[in-house]
This record gives C-alpha cells, structure tokens and sequence, in this order.
C-alpha cells in the first residue's frame, strides 16, 4: 500500500512539474509592436527608467509596461531587451543590468 501511495504521489508531482514548466521564449514570424502609452515622470532624484519588457505567458507573447526603479546595486545602467532573429523566426532576449 505504502508503495502504491508513494508511486501515485510522486506520479502527481511530476504532473505539476511538467506542466508548471513552459517555455521561456517562443519564435514567431514577425516582431509585434509594442503598445504606445506616455512614460510617466520620475517619482524622484536618481530612479532608471526600465523598457517595457515582451515575456512568454500562455504560450504567446504578452507586453509588460515599463517602469521606474532604483538602480541596483554595483549596477548604473539597464540595457533594454530586443528582438532577436533567428532562423526559426524571432525571439525576445530579455534586457539585464549592467554598470
């Protein structure tokens, strides 16, 4: 019984692992526009502005707006992410911190 148990827990999981783990990028044939929207001020001295960001939910692309932050730690600067071709079509490489 305590076998039956243990292989139907461990079977359910694996389930959730699976599932809970889609991709982190797709390809797609064309690069989608970013929606337009005003960036807003700065809530004060010494904020970096961050680019809005295209991140994988759902298995499409979905657009996430960007947004005032302090800098972190030992880093100045943020490189915005792009839209990168490859031959199976386009990928969003994320942008990162860097000084």
């Amino acid at each position: 019984m305590k076998k039956l148990l243990l292989v139907i827990l461990s079977f359910f999981v694996i389930s959730l692992v699976i599932t809970g783990c889609g991709p982190a990028y797709i390809a797609v044939g064309t690069r989608p526009e970013p929606p337009v929207y005003a960036r807003p001020l700065a809530p004060g001295p010494g904020y970096v502005w961050v680019e809005g960001e295209w991140t994988v939910h759902g298995g499409r692309y979905i657009y996430r707006r960007g947004y005032w932050t302090h800098p972190r730690r030992r880093y100045h600067h943020y490189a915005p992410g792009h839209w990168e071709q490859t031959p199976r079509g386009y990928y969003w490489r994320h942008g990162y911190w860097n000084d």
